[in-house]
């Protein structure tokens, strides 16, 4: 059986007694010891896919591209059929990676839905402050949509696209991928069985890691709280909405501290320039040099626009770090967005969460520290352990993924399968379940402003 049988069946390992060998055993040794099976992409529920769901990718940039790919390694499940993008660029690699007629290529979102309904859904990475209206248009032209998180830049946005939601009775995914990697399902799948008792308190930790930070939120479109979204909702409404999920109890009272404390003015270098291109005197001595970490170490490159001749690229780059955000220095950006914040969550039941996003560390992957009354789990979203208090036993699991744990491709399979069934409770981030996590990140923020204790119950 797998492990969710085995915890639906109520047969619940309360305590690991039963393990009489080892001290510390691995997660598939663990599951053999109960006929368990390797189940993170298993899911009773889901059914044969007879007819292929089409959709419209709304924004074909580097999160929505990745959703879409899905339909590269399951042609039977989903189908790209057409693409709406500003970027003349970006929509002529998306209509040829998909096989795009002409006709289905559009420049402007609102074009899509002034015509028939062209397919059956559509999905919507759009820039964060770009969400609403085409969502809402979508909505009422009858599509059941795929949204990329944040659901909206406000609080009365969001209860705006779940209230259109409910009202037109379509489903809305929103792109909450965490809960879709192994990691995080394994977790849950544990905690859910009592496996660590109950859950007392939770330490969780975001590090962003210093050249994300640099290139996301100080030269990045989401650097300006004003004119995209603050970083708590922009980054770590993932990681409110993972807590929330975790803990199984809604929100009561939010408590947040942060600011901004080092990529600003006055912290510049003397001999620095405004582009990392004009002469910089410590560009070679700087960890956020444009020059290094686009041109001489080719990370990131997503955000341009390269051509396919990789001989170019090198003219290329170098062209788009004098004209765009990209090359300027990061102590002379109009940046806003905090670089460390602590976030305490007091939930209805008694649990308390403590949550830290940090920019200043050299590495990215949740950490996680779940204490619970019969015992702990730590774990960093690649491995975790469980340690029993009594029997100072641990069972160790462990699997390598990218940056979201796994969870993309996962997350739109469950949407696919919720379209195909015209069923949403097949999703895990239905826009139901995902909006008390923004709501968090809106109390978080006014919290960090105004030094309150923020009371979000719904």
């Amino acid at each position: 059986m797998s492990l969710r049988q085995f915890i639906a069946s109520r047969i619940l390992l309360r305590s690991f007694d039963i393990i009489k060998d080892n001290a510390v055993l691995k997660w598939k040794e663990f599951a053999s010891i109960f006929g368990l099976e390797d189940d993170l992409y298993y899911n009773p529920r889901h059914r044969k896919i007879t007819r292929p769901v089409t959709a419209i990718l709304i924004g074909a940039g580097h999160r929505g591209s990745n959703y879409a790919s899905y339909s590269k390694k399951f042609p039977e499940e989903l189908k790209i059929v057409g693409v709406a993008d500003i970027n003349p660029e970006k929509r002529k690699k998306t209509a040829k990676a998909y096989n795009i007629p002409e006709h289905m290529i559009f420049n402007d979102w609102s074009t899509v839905f002034k015509i028939e309904k062209l397919a059956d859904a559509v999905i919507i990475a759009t820039p964060d402050n770009l969400h609403t209206a085409p969502c809402l248009a979508a909505l009422d032209a009858g599509y059941d949509i795929l949204l990329e998180k944040p659901i909206a830049p406000s609080e009365e946005e969001c209860r705006e696209i779940l209230h259109k939601a409910q009202e037109t009775n379509r489903i809305v995914g929103v792109c909450h991928v965490l809960r879709y990697s192994p990691y995080f399902r394994e977790l849950k799948t544990i905690l859910d069985a009592g496996l660590i008792g109950d859950i007392i308190s939770i330490h969780h930790m975001e590090p962003i890691e210093h050249v994300h930070m640099s290139h996301s939120y100080v030269r990045g479109k989401w650097r300006n709280s004003k004119k995209a979204t603050p970083i708590i909702l922009a980054k770590s409404c993932h990681d409110t909405d993972i807590i929330r999920w975790l803990v199984g109890s809604e929100a009561h009272d939010v408590h947040c501290f942060g600011n901004l404390r080092w990529f600003k003015t006055a912290n510049a270098p003397e001999g620095s320039t405004e582009r990392c291109t004009d002469g910089c005197k410590v560009e070679n001595s700087c960890a956020y040099s444009a020059l290094q970490i686009y041109y001489r170490d080719r990370k990131r490159l997503y955000v341009f626009d390269l051509p396919e001749d990789r001989s170019d690229w090198d003219n290329s780059i170098l062209e788009q770090l004098k004209t765009t955000d990209y090359g300027r220095c990061v102590f002379k950006m109009d940046n806003d967005q905090p670089d460390h914040l602590t976030v305490n969550i007091l939930f209805e039941n008694g649990v308390t969460a403590a949550f830290s996003m940090e920019a200043h560390v050299s590495y990215e992957g949740r950490r996680t520290r779940i204490m619970g009354s019969k015992g702990d789990i730590i774990g960093d979203m690649e491995t975790f352990v469980m340690t029993d208090f009594k029997t100072k036993k641990q069972v160790t699991w462990s699997l390598k993924t990218d940056a979201h744990g796994g969870g993309d491709h996962l997350l739109v399979k469950d949407w696919v399968q919720a379209i195909s069934q015209q069923d949403k409770t097949l999703l895990s981030s239905s826009i139901e379940a995902s909006v008390e996590s923004h709501l968090m990140a809106f109390a978080a923020e006014r919290s960090r402003l105004n030094r309150t204790i923020e009371d979000i119950r719904i």
